[in-house]
């Protein structure tokens, strides 16, 4: 490659990559589309800078270090064996450890794990903590199974990945139908097969190594993302209308901090539809949602019948008009059509706390629009920040305040923001946070792989 290539050259070296990768990876929609949204951005940041080229490290970041599959067997309440399948995708570990959730959910398969594995490397660089990027789960769906079957699944599940990770190797986190119940029965079994009590796990409970805030951190680090984007357009959150995906904790605790910072959101979802409470989910609402989702496991739908909300069954929350949205839920929850509505009806800033919940074309549409635009590599990573702080804890046997870990999530949020300003801020004094993310992102993760060489 010359020294500086031209545009047109660009532009065909980033359509041979993406080519490469869909040959590689056939049928892998969820990666395919992670890997292009960063190359978008990375192949016009390195068009001058050569090495990066020569030394395929798009291409090399692009391929997992491994993927470890297994089969998990286990025995339901009556007596039935069960079979389900197991995955541990370790991207890459040039900065740290492996760090990324296991996710339990029957949507799972090796496309999605790769794409969050892949994800997991750039947004854990952006924390600026020594963690590498790692993603696994299994399709075991744990929704209508009692606490028993849960626990067998967990160990079964264990038992094999127990020779996959460790506190230096690789430390997993909880992820969607991973929570602090399966967290516990996880680290149980790990410590049984192993004899350790050591920092493998993140997420746990507080009796046992957690920390504060882990379970509020993503959503909240969502919020704090916005107000520092809005901050640098003068404006803050105060006075919002939100709409929000998602009634899990990244939902509920981006609905806490919107209340805290003086926004007023008006919608939760789940699978089933979504609500709209035009008088905004207050404190007392909010308490009852928690309740709903995670003692009883009920649907969203009985918010409606309790507090005179509007229930749409079946459909998401983005032809609401409101100037904030946050997609707490799944990925690829935004369609090209619910991003035209939302900035139709006056959305000026999108904080992704799911992981890429916005698909390729809704994207393009909020860049064009230049709405305020976090990408989920950036406003979601206040999760694995505070598992990366758990981390430190559990190295240095010692425990933070909640207010400690309050302001380091507020900060490591804040310096994730300058850094995608310092390198998406366009010519018409625009920032562009998906180009900032991913190129802020790579740097790191880049100039590591290049000083160990061809490895």
């Amino acid at each position: 490659m010359s020294k500086i290539a031209t545009p047109e050259k660009t532009s065909e070296y980033l359509q041979r990559f993406v080519e490469g990768v869909e040959r590689r990876n056939p049928g892998e929609l969820e990666f395919n589309q992670a890997v292009f949204e960063v190359a978008h951005d990375i192949f016009p940041y390195i068009a001058d800078k050569p090495v990066y080229h020569d030394r395929q490290i798009l291409e090399r970041m692009s391929e997992p270090d491994r993927i470890i599959i297994f089969r998990i067997c286990w025995e339901d309440d009556d007596g039935n064996i069960r079979v389900n399948r197991g995955y541990r995708v370790q991207n890459n570990n040039s900065i740290g450890p492996y760090k990324g959730g296991i996710r339990f959910h029957k949507s799972v398969n090796l496309s999605i794990l790769k794409f969050l594995a892949f994800e997991q490397t750039f947004k854990n660089s952006l924390t600026g903590l020594p963690m590498g990027g790692g993603k696994g789960g299994s399709d075991f769906n744990p929704k209508g199974k009692t606490d028993s079957e849960v626990m067998r699944f967990c160990q079964a599940f264990m038992t094999e990945l127990h020779h996959h990770i460790g506190p230096n190797m690789d430390v997993p986190a909880g992820d969607i139908g991973v929570g602090a119940r399966e967290i516990g029965y996880l680290f149980g079994q790990y410590k049984r097969l192993t004899n350790q009590f050591v920092g493998v796990l993140t997420g746990k409970g507080l009796e046992f190594g957690g920390s504060e805030i882990r379970t509020e951190a993503t959503g909240y680090g969502a919020v704090y993302f916005m107000d520092s984007m809005l901050g640098f357009r003068n404006d803050a959150v105060d006075g919002k209308t939100c709409v929000v995906s998602g009634s899990g904790n990244v939902a509920t605790h981006a609905v806490e901090k919107i209340n805290q910072l003086g926004g007023t959101a008006v919608t939760l979802s789940d699978s089933s539809g979504f609500i709209h409470d035009r008088a905004g989910i207050d404190e007392e609402k909010l308490a009852y949602v928690k309740e709903l989702k995670e003692v009883r496991r009920g649907r969203i739908s009985e918010y409606a019948d309790k507090y005179d909300a509007t229930f749409h069954a079946g459909k998401s929350p983005w032809h609401v008009p409101c100037d904030l949205a946050f997609p707490c839920a799944t990925q690829n929850e935004i369609s090209k059509a619910d991003a035209v509505a939302l900035v139709k009806n006056g959305c000026i800033g999108v904080s992704e706390g799911a992981n890429m919940p916005t698909e390729q074309d809704g994207i393009q549409i909020f860049l064009d629009a230049k709405i305020a635009f976090g990408p989920s590599k950036a406003a979601n990573a206040g999760g694995v920040a505070v598992s990366g702080l758990e981390m430190s804890q559990n190295s240095a046997r010692i425990s933070w305040s909640e207010d400690e870990l309050q302001r380091l999530l507020k900060d490591t949020m804040d310096n994730i923001h300058e850094k995608c300003v310092t390198y998406g801020q366009e010519s018409d004094s625009y920032v562009n946070f998906m180009k900032g993310a991913n190129i802020g992102g790579f740097v790191k993760v880049a100039d590591a792989m290049l000083a160990y060489g061809v490895v």
